[in-house]
């Protein structure tokens, strides 16, 4: 047990931004509140404290290189390929964890990539610690717009275009649906069961809305995964996005779980993401939309999220409203906010310390992480 003091803390929660004391006791936060004691202290007089940052996109694990032997993450031998889970690809040692530990981030979420219309699971997953999955799944990931297109035209077989990534989502979509008919209408006798399918069975928790189909999408591509939600009832997510800001009252929409932008390294495609409109974050934020942003690492760099934040507050947006895109906004998309993205007792003790708030200041330094009430990085001067 250790107590963290007088720091100026940015709960993400209902309490808002405090001068406190944060009391950590076996890996959670035991206390939030004014003279807190405990035989170990950590000054942090004059810092600031946020939640760990949460990625909500990211790869890192499960692509040592970008070549065939290094990727694990995208099967391209069909565009259909649910039944996949990012888990099995990813290496818990890859550097890339340390990597994002440097940068603040305790949790991501690690997905398969984007060579399919359906590619698979995705998990919560911590950059360290003993118990590092935080659950498994958080969403069914997808594709639309240049990555299947490409990977596919280059074997000239669909899908080759919009219309076909399209027509095989709903596909999918539709066999899920009949899928669970057909187990609904067996009951108990077991003989009328459908054949057993690891790829429908992974697309139930979607049509539940459990889970979000978590789909990587750029400019109208939006539009046309909000009308596949609105007609399965599903809830999605518009990862990328670029293009955004010219669609923000329509993606105000209750299909939408959460807008994941960027990042801003991202070629910017002909066609596909040729707007960097990091407007859009505080038009989303302002119209009730959960949005987030991300590092796609580590195909892009690690160390976006700062800038991300950063350029949202210089377009307008809120500083600590700017914070919440990597803390308790990606949570909430990823359904783990009762574990991760603020700081409330009981919360993971998944803790930052800076020299400044960082959606403000261009020179606050992270000077310690903590994950699981561990600190796993520190700056020793």
């Amino acid at each position: 047990m250790y107590v963290i003091k007088n720091a100026l803390v940015c709960t993400m929660a209902d309490a808002g931004v405090v001068k406190a004391d944060i009391l950590v006791e076996n890996g959670k936060i035991a206390a939030i509140g004014e003279n807190l004691s405990a035989e170990t202290v950590i000054d942090a007089a004059g810092k600031v404290v946020t939640p760990g940052f949460v990625d909500a996109h990211s790869h890192i694990g499960g692509i040592a290189d970008l070549t065939p032997l290094g990727e694990d993450l995208n099967e391209i031998t069909n565009p259909l390929t649910p039944e996949l889970d990012a888990y099995y690809g990813i290496n818990p040692k890859d550097k890339c964890f340390g990597y994002a530990i440097e940068q603040g981030i305790t949790t991501s979420c690690l997905i398969p990539g984007s060579a399919n219309v359906v590619c698979g699971w995705g998990m919560a997953y911590k950059s360290a610690g003993e118990h590092r999955l935080i659950k498994d799944p958080v969403a069914l990931k997808a594709a639309m717009g240049i990555n299947p297109k490409g990977c596919y035209a280059a074997k000239k077989m669909a899908p080759m275009t919009r219309m076909a990534i399209a027509n095989l989502m709903k596909k999918y979509l539709r066999d899920v649906k009949d899928y669970m008919a057909k187990k609904a209408a067996a009951g108990d006798d077991a003989t009328k069961l459908p054949p057993y399918d690891l790829g429908l069975e992974h697309g139930i928790p979607v049509i539940e809305k459990k889970i979000p189909l978590k789909v990587h999408s750029y400019m109208h591509d939006m539009m046309t995964l909000l009308e596949i939600a609105k007609e399965f009832d599903i809830l999605v997510t518009m990862d990328h996005a670029q293009g955004a800001s010219d669609f923000a009252d329509e993606l105000a929409d209750p299909h939408v779980k959460g807008v994941i932008f960027g990042p801003t390294c991202e070629p910017l495609f002909p066609g596909e993401g040729g707007k960097l409109d990091y407007e859009c974050c505080k038009m989303l934020d302002d119209r009730g939309v959960n949005v987030a942003v991300m590092t796609d690492g580590p195909v892009t760099a690690i160390n976006m999220l700062l800038y991300e934040i950063g350029e949202a507050v210089r377009k307008g947006m809120d500083p600590v409203r700017a914070l919440g895109m990597v803390t308790v906004n990606a949570a909430r998309i990823l359904g783990i906010e009762d574990r991760v993205g603020s700081l409330a007792v009981g919360m993971d003790a998944d803790i930052l310390v800076w020299s400044a708030l960082p959606s403000l200041a261009a020179d606050a330094v992270l000077e310690r992480v903590i994950i699981d009430g561990k600190t796993v990085f520190e700056v020793t001067k």
